[in-house]
């Protein structure tokens, strides 16, 4: 009896251990195209290849693109931040990890990057690592990880390439080389509404883009007058990229709407947006 009952188990044990090997196969070999109900996933990025990111993600990712463009950098910049980030941090703005190292991209205030609380500003980190990167010689034509391990010099150099892919799904989104590219399903509680929401979104929109003569006191929300089709989907996509942080309830440009309610784009009955602007608007206070 005793023989039989550890042999029951063992075969037990077996098919429980295939079984899992069975499903961790399946996960890798599929990815982000298993739909699972992931409820951290509430971002979808297409551009030539399709990204997954929760609100927070997403909403660094946007930062990270914008202020690379700010700044003046070439898109292979933006792939590289990305992908640093990507790997460093997993895209969020972490408190703590390795030793000091702090933020998004794992900086060390020990080794001269910042204290920890500029470090942890997204803004500042992102400006810090593009500037050490510009002063890479030659990093235009080196591989993503090689590029980054330059800046970074982590203990695993390689560990940067495997982001690249889905780093250049996400700029070529979030620099505007695709339209409607950012689709984000906002909760029903929005961190702000109103008043305050228009204006910070106003405020970090100014930040990120350097954009000048955006009108800060509209309670409703805001409009942006792009410089071209591409800038326009620069900012519609930031706009539904940070929607969750800041009760962002509708974006629109052209003749294409972001609805929180629906959380993907569509065409708007052959009306576009007044003057060529992109429209947001955020939730009412009730």
């Amino acid at each position: 009896m005793w023989v039989r009952t550890r042999a029951t188990v063992a075969g037990g044990v077996v098919l429980i251990l295939v079984a899992v090997i069975a499903i961790w196969l399946v996960v890798r070999q599929v990815g982000d195209n298993l739909k699972l109900p992931l409820v951290a996933r509430k971002c979808t990025v297409q551009a030539d290849g399709r990204v997954a990111l929760d609100a927070d993600q997403m909403a660094n990712a946007a930062t990270i693109a914008a202020i690379g463009a700010k700044r003046g950098m070439p898109e292979r910049a933006v792939v590289v931040a990305l992908a640093t980030a990507y790997q460093e941090s997993g895209l969020r703005n972490l408190a703590d990890g390795d030793r000091d190292s702090v933020g998004l991209f794992q900086q060390r205030p020990s080794q001269g990057w910042g204290t920890p609380a500029q470090i942890r500003d997204p803004r500042y980190a992102a400006n810090r690592f593009y500037a050490a990167l510009k002063k890479v010689r030659g990093w235009e034509k080196m591989r993503v990880t090689d590029a980054a391990q330059r800046v970074q010099r982590s203990a695993f150099p390689e560990a940067y390439q495997k982001w690249a892919d889905n780093s250049e799904v996400l700029s070529r989104a979030l620099l505007g080389d695709a339209s409607g590219a950012v689709a984000c399903t906002v909760g029903r509680t929005p961190v702000m509404r109103g008043a305050a929401a228009a204006a910070q979104l106003t405020r970090n929109l100014v930040l990120d883009w350097g954009l000048k003569g955006t009108d800060p006191t509209d309670p409703t929300g805001l409009a942006v007058t792009p410089g071209d089709q591409r800038d326009g989907w620069r900012y519609a996509h930031w706009l539904v990229s940070h929607a969750q942080d800041h009760g962002v309830k509708r974006v629109r440009f052209g003749d294409l709407e972001w609805t929180a309610r629906d959380g993907s784009w569509g065409r708007v009955n052959g009306q576009q947006s007044p003057a060529g602007q992109v429209v947001a608007e955020v939730f009412n206070e009730g």
